[in-house]
């Protein structure tokens, strides 16, 4: 006889929220992408070989490859959440999506936490 859980709407709204901070943080990957691509571009052609654009170039496009893991992870983590699967994984992404959107990730950390035992 296996164990009888109530379902409540936690990882549901969990989900939800990590989904749309991960968005967000999408949303910053372009950002940083298109910053850095032009930085390098205009910098470049009026300042050539000066090493401090091509830091900061090299940085924003840093930025922008972690803006894209976080928002992968913290989408993943919420379509985890959404299917009430892999606990782990719905918690890592509610832990990402803190990157983008601290409120909305602490909401979903809290939820995702305290619904653990909804989790298959």
């Amino acid at each position: 006889m296996g164990k009888t859980t109530t379902q409540t709407a936690k990882p549901v709204i969990a989900g939800v929220l990590s989904i749309i901070s991960g968005v967000l943080s999408l949303g910053g990957f372009i950002a940083f992408l298109i910053a850095g691509i032009a930085v390098s571009v205009n910098f470049v052609s009026i300042y050539i070989g000066d090493s401090a654009v091509g830091i900061a170039s090299g940085m924003l496009i840093v930025f922008a490859v972690l803006s894209l893991a976080i928002g992968i992870l913290a989408i993943v983590g919420g379509i985890y959440s959404l299917q009430r699967s892999k606990w782990g994984l719905a918690l890592a992404g509610s832990i990402c999506a803190l990157v983008p959107s601290f409120v909305l990730g602490l909401v979903a950390i809290i939820l995702v936490a305290t619904s653990r035992n909804e989790f298959a």
